[in-house]
């Protein structure tokens, strides 16, 4: 089963020494949630790649998105929106991690923790690396105008970090619930976001929106627990068609009446209901594809190839937009031509364009990978910090993500994360000595995390 969170997959949830272990290991994975995970990050990739054009002309540098002009830009989003479904993907990976979690005697601070490390942690150099950037850039005096834009390129995947946090914090509550009553908590979540929108319609103010982090992206969350409950797999292919036909049959007169965008990536930030049902729909068109997918990752190149990406997800989620914007920026310092955005040449060129990005963002994941390490496991007689620390830790963690999506991305903000991160991830990492289970001192585990 596939127990790790976020945009990325790895085959050492467990310890390897040969190649027998590692196929053992394979073998007890869910590989299409690993393979899905990683279309994802790709996708997103893809997305931006795309929606980004570079313009040189007489009267400067110009910025466009080819995508977003493109005709049938609207309709693609309905297919090309994955974050609906990577949170049910996430959703999956959080209910098998907690059940885990419990299985070795851990609680809810223990997971809470963990994925909070997981998460967090690879954001630190690239909060370093924007704070140092941005800094320079405003010493040297660049054009206000000129930076923010830039700013806000480089900063918009971090809203991720900030909703898929929040998810991660929730699951030990969330997931006693879906024990209790899986399709009530389904139902309630749902409403609660109607709810939601319909205050924000009825007030104007988009604000309001940011309540539905818990409730959209809960929803999707709760889908994904259901996914590893194996009920899915359990309905016979033909209600799983007749369900995904009828959550986008039911867009269609959502996205009519003028309340919600047709454009579903519009809808995304703050989430709108639309992304619940697209939720719903993509879970069932998964699983119906689920066995071809199967044979698919029983090969070796297909293995071979998510291993790869899915390993160093999370840092090619996030250092990829920066990447490819440094990438353009280098090309304009060697005066190398580029074509018109949007035009046949552009396009054309557009999967070397999504190749090179990637493979300069595993490039920086492989330099930085020991920043992507999960947090070590407990040893006898310690415990996580308290519930206390845990929120302190929580707020640093998940505050400077949370203002760039609301406030942008600038210099102060990027140092808020510098600063405050690190210190988030420290505190979490921090272990204290269970009561009535002394440890002797300088014995592993005596204020510290011990690697199992």
């Amino acid at each position: 089963m596939s127990t790790k969170q976020g945009p990325s997959s790895r085959v050492d949830s467990a310890p390897a020494s040969s190649a027998q272990d590692v196929r053992g290991i394979i073998a007890q994975r869910d590989l299409v949630v690993d393979l899905i995970r990683t279309a994802c990050v790709v996708l997103v990739v893809v997305v931006h790649v795309t929606m980004v054009g570079v313009a040189v002309s007489s009267e400067g540098i110009g910025v466009t998105s080819p995508l977003q002009e493109s005709s049938w830009y609207v309709p693609a989003t309905w297919v090309g929106q994955v974050m609906p479904l990577f949170f049910a993907v996430g959703g999956f990976a959080s209910a098998v991690g907690w059940r885990s979690t419990v299985a070795r005697g851990g609680g809810a601070r223990d997971f809470v923790a963990t994925r909070l490390v997981r998460l967090f942690r690879p954001s630190i150099p690239l909060f370093v690396v924007l704070t140092i950037g941005l800094g320079i850039a405003t010493a040297l005096g660049t054009p206000a105008d000129l930076l923010a834009e830039v700013a806000f390129g480089i900063g918009s995947p971090l809203w991720f970090l900030a909703a898929y946090g929040i998810t991660q914090c929730c699951v030990p509550v969330m997931a006693r619930l879906h024990e209790r009553a899986p399709f009530r908590t389904l139902g309630v979540l749902l409403l609660l976001a109607v709810a939601v929108d319909a205050l924000r319609f009825a007030t104007g103010t988009a604000e309001v929106g940011l309540l539905n982090l818990g409730p959209v992206w809960l929803f999707a969350q709760q889908l994904g627990f259901l996914w590893a409950d194996g009920w899915f797999a359990r309905r016979s292919r033909a209600l799983l068609a007749v369900v995904a036909l009828a959550g986008y049959a039911l867009l269609v007169p959502l996205t009519s009446v003028g309340l919600w965008a047709p454009d579903m990536l519009q809808d995304l930030n703050p989430p709108m209901l639309p992304l619940a049902l697209l939720a719903v729909s993509q879970v069932c068109l998964v699983q119906l594809v689920h066995r071809p997918l199967t044979r698919l990752m029983q090969t070796r190149p297909a293995q071979a190839t998510v291993f790869v990406l899915g390993r160093d997800g999370m840092a090619i989620y996030l250092w990829h937009l920066p990447l490819y914007i440094a990438l353009n920026g280098v090309a304009l310092l060697l005066a190398v031509p580029f074509p018109d955005p949007g035009s046949t040449t552009w396009w054309a060129t557009r999967p070397i364009a999504v190749v090179v990005v990637l493979a300069a963002a595993i490039g920086v994941a492989r330099a930085l990978r020991r920043w992507d390490r999960p947090l070590a496991r407990l040893s006898d007689g310690v415990d996580r910090p308290g519930w206390p620390v845990v929120a302190v830790a929580v707020v640093c963690t998940i505050g400077p993500a949370f203002v760039v999506m609301q406030w942008h991305l600038s210099f102060g903000v990027a140092f808020l994360g510098a600063v405050a991160v690190p210190i988030g991830v420290w505190l979490l990492g921090r272990t204290r000595p269970v009561a009535g289970a002394p440890v002797a001192p300088g014995a592993p585990g005596a204020g510290r995390s011990v690697h199992s």
